[in-house]
């Protein structure tokens, strides 16, 4: 069942167009995050779907209804919908328990009830011994359990993230990509995720829909959308990645340093006279001795340009040819290379994706 559905939403400001006719459906109890860098109009949408702000065009329905249109809008009031925002937004003048039970209070739950519900929730996001701390004796990433806390513990239709992470430091970001991706399994609630962090969405969502001006892009399952970007903006925007382009060339398209067959790159062999790939540092193996010849792999010549140790990788730039510019590739921290060495380079034909632009 289609829980949430925007049908050809725009939003104009003045005469910029922020957001250009997005289309978007949430199944009931799916989280699907907004990727895009700053002024793509992700938090735009997010607002028009809390009905903070109207759209200029276009319809969003919540459970077939729509809630908002550019003539009127359900208040956000009204919608059943929570909502989480960068700052927490918790009240420094109530104690945890009493900021978990506000939204209760409002629907004027009785008292029993709300003792039940609010013990739970504050189980569930690990709380309840702080029941009687105030925000200010909270450390980030507790002030942030009970913004999600507060917002979950009224059963909202739908959940809404702006950017929830972005005041915690690195450690605390990742532990709560994890909790907030058990919450939602918990709770099995429909949830809009707005962020510019990639490594966020990739952990919490069922879809991620990469904007772009505007637009969406590509929306698809992490997995889908890091292996098999459509555009060179959502191959460049989801993790590292090379860029080649290449001439068509009979059954073969030459990359000036290296040529693959047609099929290696389409299975019918059909391809444009102007080829665009992106091939993944992790789609590439380094070898110090030439490979025997494999189904899917192209063997090329190569030397390490410079290189760079993670800790968890090594970071290699290798030449192929002096018309190239250099490709990343990630090896194990085992797998050392001298600057200037000659290698081979290994790369998984399967992993090499066709974009656009």
């Amino acid at each position: 069942m289609s829980q949430l559905v925007l049908r050809n939403v725009g939003k104009t400001f003045a005469k910029a167009k922020v957001v250009d006719g997005l289309n978007l459906t949430l199944r009931d109890g799916e989280l699907v995050s907004l990727l895009g860098p700053s002024g793509c109009g992700k938090t735009t949408t997010l607002r028009m779907i809390a009905g903070f702000i109207n759209p200029s065009e276009g319809t969003i329905e919540l459970d077939g209804k729509v809630i908002s249109a550019p003539q009127s809008s359900l208040p956000p009031e009204k919608r059943g919908m929570s909502m989480i925002f960068q700052s927490y937004a918790i009240w420094p003048n109530m104690t945890v328990g009493e900021n978990v039970a506000f939204g209760l209070k409002l629907q004027k739950v009785s008292a029993a009830e709300m003792q039940r519900r609010v013990d739970q929730i504050l189980d569930i996001v690990k709380l309840r011994h702080l029941r009687d701390r105030y925000p200010a004796e909270l450390s980030g990433g507790q002030q942030q359990r009970v913004a999600l806390a507060r917002a979950i513990v009224v059963n909202p239709k739908v959940l809404l993230l702006d950017e929830p992470l972005s005041n915690l430091d690195a450690n605390l970001r990742e532990e709560m990509r994890f909790e907030i991706r058990r919450l939602h399994d918990e709770f099995a609630m429909t949830m809009v995720y707005v962020t510019h962090d990639q490594s966020e969405a990739m952990v919490t969502s069922d879809r991620i829909a990469v904007m772009n001006q505007g637009r969406i892009e590509q929306i698809d399952a992490p997995f889908e959308l890091y292996g098999r970007p459509r555009t060179r903006f959502v191959a460049g925007f989801i993790g590292r990645t090379n860029f080649l382009t290449g001439a068509r060339r009979e059954d073969a398209v030459d990359f000036g340093g290296f040529r693959l067959p047609a099929r290696a790159l389409a299975a019918d062999g059909r391809l444009p006279q102007q080829v665009q790939v992106s091939i993944r540092p992790q789609g590439i193996q380094l070898l110090r001795d030439k490979p025997a010849e494999r189904d899917n792999r192209c063997c090329i010549e190569a030397s390490i340009a410079r290189r760079a140790y993670l800790g968890e990788s090594w970071d290699y730039h290798i030449s192929l040819a002096p018309a190239l510019e250099p490709l990343r590739v990630s090896a194990r921290p085992a797998e050392v290379f001298e600057v200037g060495q000659r290698i081979y380079a290994e790369i998984d034909t399967s992993q090499i994706t066709l974009v656009s632009d």
